[in-house]
């Protein structure tokens, strides 16, 4: 008998949205698994695989499978993914800390034509040991939940890294946000307005209260005399009914480095790229994959707007509120990297070209295709990841500054 699946979806995600996606992907599910079964029935059968509906799944799969763990301890991780909602994102996190804490898995990436036979990866071994030694990271709020392979100790990025991490309450950012008045925001709010291709969705509240965050941010960077900043994004979502995505592309734009979700791994990566080539980079989730054109869709809802020809102010993917900057980048050359292992040690590396943007509604807001040069390969990504984000750079450095 073949194994059952469970989809798991974040609380974004309607119980009739769930269902709309299980039956739109049930004859690629059925080629792999019996039936669907519940949470409840995880205990009840040999073999489960977990279909990943959303992104921000990532600890709901690890607490399911420290249920099954006492009773099938050593077995195989199996996670199902496709090709919308964050899904491929949320199992490279699930498979590279599966991977960390000594446990064997593998994603089967749902719209392949055929069986992925096992790569020879391209990760290497990088000296990162006092690369950003004096740098200031301030981390604004924990790390997101979902990030279970992307949320170092203090002490290990300052062991490896040489940075140091200031520790901020989300709740600092709060009461700054709440004392920002509107006509504080008046000039950014033209400046932005103006020079966007169109506003879709947001309203003026949305964008202000956008520019509010972001005035806020500025504060606790000056406070705190930071170098780089990572925010934990998703509590202005569910708190405060907006979003960080224009303020972390602003701080980015002025040479504050500025990560998404909390991401501290990415936010390194970001920081020392940017200080050894001065050329601003990007963090984007991997979000579909085309083996036969060994090309991949990178997606994110926020993005330097200095990077791109010209953008368009929308909605939070997600969650629909707030404000998200769609951005259109040019063709051109682009270096793709990771990092991430224990003790931050590995790194993912390949060049590429953009080929082109899109629009699709099932992701992200700014959106691009990179096809990999010949002697890099995106099948890496399903067979040992090193986590979610990746950090794309504009121009090809075959040897970047970093290994």
């Amino acid at each position: 008998m073949k194994p059952f699946f469970i989809p798991v979806a974040s609380d974004f995600l309607s119980e009739k949205e769930l269902k709309k996606i299980v039956i739109s992907n049930l004859t690629k599910l059925n080629k792999y698994c019996e039936k669907q079964i519940n949470k409840t029935e995880i205990l009840e059968v040999e073999q489960v695989y977990y279909f990943i509906v959303t992104g921000g799944t990532e600890a709901q799969v690890l607490d399911l499978q420290r249920i099954r763990d006492d009773k099938f301890k050593n077995e195989e991780i199996i996670l199902l993914a496709y090709e919308s909602n964050n899904s491929l994102a949320a199992s490279l996190e699930l498979l590279a800390r599966f991977k960390q804490i000594g446990k064997s898995g593998k994603i089967i990436y749902l719209p392949k034509k055929q069986e992925i036979k096992t790569s020879i990866t391209n990760i290497q071994t990088l000296n990162g040991k006092e690369q950003l030694t004096g740098c200031r990271i301030g981390e604004v709020g924990e790390p997101s939940d979902w990030l279970v392979a992307s949320s170092p100790t203090h002490e290990k990025v300052k062991k490896n890294w040489g940075a140091e991490v200031i520790t901020i309450e989300i709740m600092e950012l709060k009461e700054l946000y709440s004392q920002i008045t509107e006509a504080e925001c008046s000039k950014i709010f033209k400046e932005l307005t103006g020079k966007s291709e169109e506003i879709i969705e947001p309203t003026d509240k949305d964008i202000i209260n956008n520019i509010r965050v972001y005035l806020a941010m500025k504060e606790l960077i000056k406070k705190y005399e930071l170098d780089a900043v990572t925010l934990r994004c998703f509590d202005l979502v569910t708190d405060l009914g907006t979003t960080g995505c224009y303020a972390l592309s602003r701080l980015n734009d002025e040479g504050i480095i500025a990560g998404c979700e909390g991401d501290m791994v990415s936010t390194l990566g970001m920081l020392l790229v940017y200080k050894k080539t001065g050329i601003l980079p990007w963090m984007a989730n991997p979000s579909k994959l085309d083996i036969d054109n060994n090309s991949l869709i990178l997606a994110h809802c926020t993005v330097p707007i200095s990077i791109v020809d010209n953008y368009v102010i929308r909605s939070h993917f997600e969650s629909g509120i707030g404000v998200g900057i769609q951005g259109t980048f040019p063709k051109g050359d682009v270096t793709i990297f990771r990092i991430g292992g224990n003790d931050l040690d590995k790194v993912w590396l390949a060049t590429g070209k953009i080929i082109s943007t899109s629009k699709d509604e099932n992701l992200c807001r700014t959106q691009i295709e990179v096809k990999l040069n010949s002697n890099y390969n995106v099948i890496d990504l399903l067979v040992e990841p090193l986590g979610n984000h990746l950090i794309i750079v504009p121009g090809n450095f075959k040897e970047l500054p970093i290994v």
